[in-house]
């Protein structure tokens, strides 16, 4: 089976000045991958999306929230929010990126192949049901699980988000619904300063959200320790029927906005396991959406180690080892404090090894 890459030239035309989410971002993304795609591996396949459709769109959002990007876009655009920038072709930019993600949830469901990558821009985690945020217009992620909840009847979606800050967007549209388990690993303190372990979720959704507040530094083998000693025995319970990840590779230990320590070679040990998790509970269906990451090379190189990892090619980290020593003992506590918050809800956590 192929890896399918979803991507756009498109993509490029969100113009943000002088910003952090900036064209090169796509530009080095996906210019990197189409070299990647002449190597041995599982081939690449390159396709492009169409703009996601109203009908879907309101999975997620009001159609007055669209209505209001749409009209400050064609007014010239400007600033939506603090962080949040948008150009003349921004409106229409955001409807491909999240085109593209269910476009990837679309070819990851109907097949044949069963891994996907989308390098939609701008990027979606933060973005919630009625409001734009943190470099986010429309939530790619929740579009992509509402999709292949609605339009291809799937009753469980994982939505893993490792990108360096809290999905709070993300969070806030499931909190309450029990057929999508979140999972958030994120700096603290960094903005947005929302996921503290206790927030859990709520109502039938009680349990369903896990936030594990990581300290500076925590590096590649305290990301290992919350996947494989937290993550991992969730998953197994669940039984997800599709993994989408909230792919930002920001916690890279060069990236400008965050100081957390992982590696290229650690986001490709993140990948082999999230693929796991696809391979064991979902026939292999495995979606990643790029979302932050901000040192172009390290976001380019680490992207490209998790389609390495996917095609089953050989993984290289020309970036170099993190500066920052892992903080152990503050990293078992915060899976510890998650781990308390969670039990009560899920059995599992009382007869596995912390």
């Amino acid at each position: 089976m192929s890896i399918v890459v979803v991507s756009h030239a498109s993509y490029a035309a969100h113009a943000t000045g002088e910003h952090p989410e900036c064209p090169d971002r796509w530009r080095r993304s996906d210019g990197l991958l189409h070299e990647l795609a002449g190597t041995g591996g599982e081939s690449l396949v390159f396709v492009e999306p169409t703009p996601i459709a109203d009908a879907d769109l309101a999975l997620v959002h009001p159609s007055s929230h669209a209505a209001r990007i749409k009209a400050f876009c064609e007014a010239g655009g400007g600033r939506l929010d603090e962080d949040t920038v948008a150009c003349p072709a921004s409106y229409d930019v955001a409807l491909l990126s999240a085109g593209g993600a269910v476009e990837g949830a679309r070819r990851v469901l109907d097949g044949p192949d069963r891994r996907a990558v989308v390098l939609g821009r701008p990027p979606g985690h933060h973005a919630l049901a009625e409001e734009t945020m943190g470099f986010c217009f429309f939530n790619n992620a929740a579009l992509a699980a509402r999709w292949a909840q609605a339009r291809r009847g799937l009753e469980r979606v994982l939505i893993v988000d490792w990108d360096l800050h809290h999905g709070n967007g993300t969070e806030a549209i499931f909190w309450e619904d029990p057929s999508v388990l979140y999972f958030s690993t994120h700096q603290h303190p960094n903005w947005p300063g929302t996921g503290a372990a206790s927030d859990i979720g709520a109502g039938a959704g009680q349990g369903f959200t896990a936030n594990v507040r990581l300290p500076i530094g925590t590096g590649d083998q305290g990301y290992q320790r919350v996947f494989s000693t937290l993550f991992r025995p969730l998953v197994d319970a669940f039984r997800p029927q599709l993994v989408i990840v909230s792919a930002g590779y920001d916690a890279h230990w060069r990236d400008p906005l965050g100081r957390m320590g992982l590696t290229v070679g650690g986001f490709a040990e993140l990948t082999r396991e999230v693929a796991a998790w696809a391979d064991a509970h979902a026939e292999g269906r495995l979606l990643l959406l790029m979302e932050g990451g901000y040192d172009l090379d390290a976001l380019a190189r680490s992207l490209a180690a998790s389609v390495q990892v996917l095609r089953g090619g050989e993984v290289t980290d020309p970036v170099g080892p993190s500066p920052y020593p892992e903080p152990t003992g503050d990293v078992d506590r915060a899976i510890a404090a998650t781990r308390a918050a969670l039990a009560p809800y899920w059995p599992v956590l009382a007869t596995t090894p912390a």
